[in-house]
């Protein structure tokens, strides 16, 4: 009986493993085969380097411009995002009025405002994109910002957004932050939900104010989710390929101010045909993806919370 119950396990996860083998674990294996190269991609043919391509990778002024960009990204905006989403989601269900025979209520409309915020989600990342480049299109005419700037008076906070150094991976982050607020808002909600309502009325009654609830209450006990959620967004904005591919004035914004890991991967291979350095650089995007991850599951982990 164990023996089969055994071969019964082993039979069922033996397909999705090898898929998962096929499709995940052989292509980055692959990579650091050809890092180790100088295929460029178009030819059959490729020469060992050795590390040469980790070297020039380390001596690369772009490289690091890029990987700069990327840690910014990597401490602003999963901070920015995973805040306003804990702020909405609270509000939403604990932030109404009291009404008879309850302590702690949601706000009237709380599902509707969900959905609202969770509609860019449905949208495909380059429509996003185009929507939000013609949003800061420095033309008054057609730039949506900056014609609502001029139309109160404020023509001298109007900007080419996209094309000032100072400020173009800032107001692309902003768009990160738009874009996957919504997604943590629900998750949130739901995590918020699933907290005994006896524990937000012992805490009201006993002179807690809404401040206090939050942060004695609220967050600790959604601390994993909150866990969990910095590390998935954290690794969304180590990518940021798609935004700053299509929102950037040229390859890599204004004097590569905009310029991120993927991108200047994908310009590598694609454009300049070399394939080695290009896996080089995905080598490493996985080495500092992999390090975020286990330093943010080290350094946030808190002794769990029964309730």
């Amino acid at each position: 009986m164990q023996h089969g119950k055994y071969r019964f396990i082993a039979g069922f996860l033996a397909l999705p493993l090898i898929v998962y083998i096929l499709f995940l674990i052989w292509p980055f294996l692959q990579a650091f085969q050809i890092s180790m190269t100088d295929w460029s991609g178009l030819s059959g043919t490729a020469n060992f380097v050795g590390l040469e391509n980790f070297e020039r990778l380390w001596e690369s002024d772009d490289f690091w411009n890029a990987l700069t960009n990327n840690v910014y990204m990597l401490i602003l905006v999963p901070l920015v995002t995973l805040g306003l989403g804990l702020f909405f989601a609270f509000m939403l269900n604990v932030g109404g009025k009291r009404r008879k025979n309850e302590v702690v209520t949601g706000v009237a409309g709380s599902k509707v405002y969900k959905f609202v915020f969770f509609f860019p989600q449905v949208i495909s990342i380059a429509i996003v994109a185009v929507i939000w480049a013609n949003i800061y299109n420095p033309d008054p005419n057609d730039g949506m910002l900056n014609a609502l700037l001029g139309s109160v008076g404020l023509d001298s906070w109007q900007s080419s957004w996209l094309g000032e150094k100072s400020i173009a991976l800032w107001c692309i982050s902003a768009v990160m932050v738009w874009g996957h607020v919504g997604f943590y808002v629900v998750l949130f909600s739901a995590a918020m939900a699933s907290i005994p309502r006896d524990i937000y009325e012992a805490a009201l009654l006993d002179g807690a104010n809404r401040f206090h609830t939050f942060f004695r209450i609220t967050l600790p006990l959604l601390w994993d989710t909150v866990q969990t959620g910095w590390v998935y967004m954290g690794i969304i904005a180590l990518d940021a390929f798609a935004l700053v591919q299509i929102m950037s004035v040229g390859p890599g914004g204004p004097d590569g101010a905009t310029d991120v890991m993927p991108l200047r991967l994908y310009q590598t291979a694609f454009r300049d045909s070399q394939f080695g350095y290009a896996s080089a650089m995905g080598v490493a995007m996985l080495v500092v993806t992999m390090t975020f991850a286990l330093l943010t599951m080290r350094f946030a982990r808190r002794e769990r919370i029964e309730f």
